[in-house]
């Protein structure tokens, strides 16, 4: 999608633009563990139960408990001003139709967990593992990695601190199954608050 010199991008376009480059990692991801590889059931821990989503969950909501205190401490510090992340100043002072709010919020809670549990905790993992690692030592390095990958250096104490409890996710289960429940549930409060956002609906945006 071509977009015109000195014509800033719509909502709709900036979702594509940055889901696609996301999906597309994880899609080579896949693709390479059936070409090359065992397959993502082994190469990347890509196994589905009941079990592991409720242990996913658990470790989601015990990361909320963990992660909202941090983001308030956080703002306290750097300022409301300054605490937005990466996505959220791309989507500043922008608004959407229902529709792109809906689609915006379905990236951001469901869509980049997913992608994102393939390539760190997924690929990443398992070849950390498959070159002596332990599964701790895994946790450790996927966990400094993925706080680092997001390139808010301002932010990464507390990517840090949103890492931990999905790659613990990950380390009890063995699967990235409970890793992706626990992404998505960290995600869905800054996901809802952005959609509202971009409709106007938040308190102090108009």
């Amino acid at each position: 999608m071509l977009i015109t010199a000195g014509t800033a991008p719509g909502v709709g376009t900036l979702a594509v633009l940055l889901g696609v480059p996301t999906i597309c990692s994880a899609t080579v991801a896949i693709v390479a563990t059936k070409v090359r590889g065992n397959g993502p059931k082994i190469d990347l821990a890509l196994r589905w139960s009941w079990r592991d989503v409720g242990i996913g969950a658990l470790f989601g909501i015990g990361g909320l408990l963990l992660t909202v205190p941090a983001s308030l401490v956080y703002i306290a510090i750097v300022g409301a001003e300054n605490a937005n992340s990466a996505v959220g100043d791309v989507f500043e002072h922008l608004r959407a139709t229902p529709a792109q709010a809906v689609l915006v919020f379905l990236l951001v809670a469901l869509v980049g967990p997913i992608c994102e549990e393939i390539v760190y905790r997924g690929l990443l993992w398992g070849a950390t593992e498959k070159h002596g690692a332990n599964r701790w030592l895994a946790f450790a390095l996927t966990t400094i990695i993925f706080a680092l990958a997001h390139f808010e250096f301002t932010r990464t104490p507390l990517l840090l601190v949103v890492a931990i409890p999905i790659g613990l996710a990950r380390a009890v289960t063995g699967t990235i199954t409970a890793s992706i429940v626990a992404h998505q549930i960290n995600n869905l409060l800054p996901a809802l608050a952005l959609a509202l956002s971009l409709l106007g609906t938040l308190p102090g945006t108009t």
